[in-house]
């Protein structure tokens, strides 16, 4: 690497690490402490002045250089650990080792050849290079770990000192108990330490260079083997780390302590640096790299809130052999999961400030980072589940998460945001009290491009929804069944839907059920039966209310008598597809204008030409995603069998058996029935058949909404006449006070698709986490140009 480092006065260092082909000697410490020298240094500054090029030349042709130099910086750092990096000069080279090690990192995971580098035992590069054996055995990647470990709780360097004298011994490093240096109050910590944005920018670059480390799972392709750790995260986050709960406390606190808007000045990050954010950016990011943790294929139990003692004492079994998980699936005090709640919700609502004083708080970007970790925390700690949905705190995380969905519909460089944001919703709706806490009436006004309404957060829910459907990109068609999948879930609590949302629901069934969409997939029916469990749902649980909703079905009723006399002869079958639009979209706009859209709103837009963004692996289909749960009498849960092709308990009733059934043409035998019908496809162009027609058909769960036509719509058509009414109030009016007790079939059981943890989605995960935390670390481009493989780099 020729002319390296390059000071600001203009004067150079050469270095020639392979101008000559011969290696330098490890102990030419004249020649390699010209690499971390220079004060003057930043980052940037060596991403600048260490081309990608010259680091890769090196490697090829040069490579026992490149192995002395990662091996001598990785010894400075350990060195600046031993000694507690007391002067300002062993902090520079502890910098300048730190940077050095971000650049190269990437070159030396991109080549298969040397990714065992690291994990190999370099003769004189254990602790310090000291001469005890049993150090100097431990791989090169241990050492550089637990030495960034040590660093990050090194008094007046990244931690605040709790000595007076000035003179500390350098055992004392060894002595010092880290949990009494975590970096702010929050989870299992009171004291605040005063801020100090030295150790904040300090902490900041380790931060990063563990980052790197742990980016070895960029350059292995996707695979759903969970076998396949991490290495780097599974030593960090082990016993062998001393500092892991210190650590973990502090990225945990320091993320969910941060408040953007600081004090409450309006436009105050305009007038100071935030040296803050850039470590809390790290700090998440650092944090969801180790819980990424297959919990699937984890034996240990996760605490589900019914047990009375709490996971601290249970000695056996010992959980998740990762601390950061262990530590994070034991949080249990009603005061931690408060705090957590609070500082995410804070942080998720951020970008919604901004709608209302234009710039006027520091806008933070990395909300998909929180929705990460906010999954990890639902997912790991049911505690923290329950907790989160006992308050209608939940909905200060539902708001933003609506918003980022209907902010990003029409960009395909966010579909993984559109994803997350849907994930989460879907496994807050297995739970019953999400539905309920849905019924919250509506207030906040966040400026949205949706149609202006009064009603409820379900309300908002299924506007949105509908919004994503009809306007989205057509990247997001995969997540519809999760959409309708998360309304089905909530359907049999929703108290009240507006007039908006009801005829938003009635909307998407009209398109959902015409013919050359209905015929045009093979899957497509099954959208179908998810909105007429909706529909049943809301009118046998809670038709009292719901009065909005039972007038649009009534206006619309020609929808489900078309539904119950669908042909299924050849000849309508293929009439029914050449009806089949132009455009491959699966909706028709034409009757979803929306009119006035919430004031001061903005539309969503598509992204700007020459985005990048990252490819994602497919997600598991929504049965994989889910298992099915029936909800008894008491409002417990009791889950079904997957394989079963028993009847429910009701199912002597051809009513409840039908509208308990919504998987259609998988009732009764899934895996052979879903074989079958998509066999046909194996051969290339799949097509419909009158069988598989009738198949699904004959499993429409109508019988419920019939019922209440063939009861209603005389009485309503009556009232007319009788009345010569024209105005829906009046209508309204009577249904509210109708009743349709005894006259509808026998109330069907609910039923819930719970999401349930699978390696599918674990994978989905780790490529759409890493691919966020490559886009955002621009500065320095830590990763940007390398051979990464886990995920695709495209342009929009």
């Amino acid at each position: 690497i020729t002319d390296v480092w390059t000071s600001r006065n203009g004067s150079s260092t050469c270095v020639s690490l392979f101008v000559s082909p011969q290696p330098v000697e490890a102990t030419d410490d004249a020649f390699w402490d010209q690499f971390w020298a220079d004060t003057a240094t930043s980052v940037q500054d060596v991403f600048a002045l260490v081309p990608a090029a010259e680091i890769r030349a090196v490697r090829e042709e040069s490579p026992s250089n490149l192995a002395t130099l990662c091996y001598k910086a990785v010894e400075k750092l350990v060195q600046g650990a031993e000694s507690g990096c007391h002067t300002e000069k062993e902090r520079q080279i502890v910098l300048n080792c730190c940077r050095l090690l971000t650049r190269i990192l990437p070159y030396i995971f991109e080549d298969p050849d040397w990714r065992g580098f690291f994990w190999s035992t370099v003769p004189g590069a254990g602790r310090g290079g000291g001469d005890d054996d049993d150090e100097n055995a431990r791989p090169l990647a241990e050492s550089l770990l637990l030495a960034v470990a040590d660093l990050l709780f090194c008094p007046d360097f990244t931690v605040q000192s709790h000595r007076r004298s000035t003179v500390d011994t350098a055992e004392d490093i060894h002595s010092i108990d880290s949990c009494e240096y975590i970096w702010e109050a929050g989870v299992g910590f009171a004291h605040s330490p005063q801020p100090n944005y030295i150790h904040d920018l300090n902490r900041t670059e380790l931060l990063k260079l563990l980052l790197t480390c742990f980016s070895e799972a960029m350059y292995l392709p996707p695979s759903s083997d969970s076998s396949n750790a991490n290495p780097w995260v599974q030593f960090f986050c082990s016993t062998e780390n001393r500092h892991a709960l210190p650590l973990f406390t502090s990225l945990l606190n320091v993320v969910c302590a941060y408040d953007p808007v600081g004090y409450g000045i309006p436009y105050n990050h305009l007038l100071f640096s935030d040296y803050r954010e850039p470590l809390v950016e790290e700090a998440a990011q650092v944090l969801i790299v180790t819980l990424d943790y297959d919990s699937s294929t984890s034996s240990s139990p996760t605490v589900d809130g019914t047990t009375t003692g709490t996971a601290m004492d249970d000695v056996d079994p010992p959980g998740p052999d990762n601390l950061f998980v262990n530590y994070l699936s034991r949080i249990h005090r009603e005061e931690d999961f408060q705090f957590i709640l609070k500082g995410v919700a804070r942080l998720l609502s951020n970008p919604l400030v901004q709608t209302y004083l234009p710039n006027s708080a520091k806008k933070i970007q990395f909300h998909q980072e929180l929705l990460v970790l906010f999954w990890k925390l639902c997912d790991f700690n049911k505690k923290f589940l329950f907790f989160v949905l006992k308050s209608s705190d939940v909905l200060d995380i539902l708001v933003p998460i609506l918003y980022f969905l209907n902010d990003a519909r029409a960009d395909q460089s966010r579909v993984g945001l559109m994803h997350i944001g849907v994930f989460i919703l879907l496994l807050l709706s297995g739970e019953r009290n999400f539905g309920v806490r849905l019924n919250k009436p509506y207030s906040v006004r966040v400026p949205m491009d949706i149609p202006v309404f009064t009603g409820t957060h379900a309300d908002l829910l299924i506007i949105v929804f509908h919004k994503i459907i009809t306007s989205g990109h057509q990247r997001l068609q995969p997540l519809f069944d999760c959409l309708l999948t998360i309304v089905v879930n909530v359907s049999p609590y929703l108290k009240s839907l507006s007039m908006v949302a009801a005829n938003k629901l009635l909307h998407l069934l009209e398109a959902f059920s015409t013919t050359w969409f209905l015929f045009s997939a093979v899957q497509n029916h099954h959208l179908v039966f998810f909105l007429l469990e909706v529909f049943n749902n809301i009118i046998q649980y809670q038709f009292d209310g719901n009065s909005n909703l039972v007038y649009a079905v009534i206006r619309k009723r020609n929808v489900f008598h078309q539904l119950a006399n669908l042909p299924t002869d050849s000849p309508s079958i293929q009439k029914g597809l050449q009806r089949k639009k132009k455009t491959p979209e699966p909706i028709s706009r034409t009757n979803s204008q929306d009119g006035v859209s919430m004031e001061g709103s903005r539309p969503a837009a598509p992204a700007e030409p020459g985005t990048l963004k990252t490819s994602l692996v497919a997600t598991p289909g929504i049965d994989k995603l889910t298992e099915k749960s029936q909800v008894s009498e008491d409002g417990t849960m009791r889950s079904l069998e997957p394989e079963s092709s028993q009847p429910l308990p009701e199912g002597n009733l051809p009513s409840a058996a039908s509208d308990g059934e919504p998987w259609s043409g998988e009732a009764s035998h899934p895996r052979r029935d879903r074989r079958r019908l998509s066999s046909a496809s194996s051969s290339g162009q799949w097509t419909p058949t009158p069988d598989w027609v009738m198949s699904w058909k004959s499993k429409l769960p109508l019988q419920t909404i019939m019922r209440l036509l063939q009861v209603l719509v005389p009485q309503v058509e009556k009232i007319c006449i009788d009345k010569g009414l024209t105005d829906e109030s009046e209508i309204l009016k009577f249904l509210q006070h109708g009743t349709l007790v005894g006259l509808l079939p026998v109330p069907h059981p609910i039923l819930i698709r719970k999401y349930q943890a699978n390696s599918g989605t674990a994978m989905w995960f780790r490529t759409y986490m890493w691919g966020v935390i490559y886009l955002r670390n621009v500065d320095p481009p830590i990763w940007y140009d390398t051979d990464v493989k886990l995920f695709e780099i495209q342009r929009v």
